[in-house]
């Protein structure tokens, strides 16, 4: 059998790139685990927890996935050598 042709593109894990992971992958964790937040209180401006958290969430959700999307460009500018924007 012969070894596959090398690209030079091979997929490399780095603290950034898992930190990005994280970032995408910590708000299906949230809302997929419905036992943590199936309640009514604490209640936010009379807002029973459930729903409240799930909004919060939206804007997390937002946050992160703006983190991991900067991220991502700083690691691809940094791999071709500052190269571009």
């Amino acid at each position: 059998m012969s070894q596959p042709a090398r690209t030079g593109r091979e997929p490399v894990v780095t603290p950034v790139r898992v930190v990005i992971g994280v970032c995408l992958v910590a708000p299906f964790v949230a809302m997929l685990w419905v036992g943590s937040y199936a309640k009514t209180d604490p209640a936010f401006i009379g807002i029973p927890f459930f729903y409240w958290y799930q909004m919060a969430w939206v804007l997390i959700s937002t946050a992160l996935t703006m983190t991991a999307y900067k991220l991502r460009q700083r690691d691809q500018r940094a791999r071709r050598g500052g190269a571009g924007r």
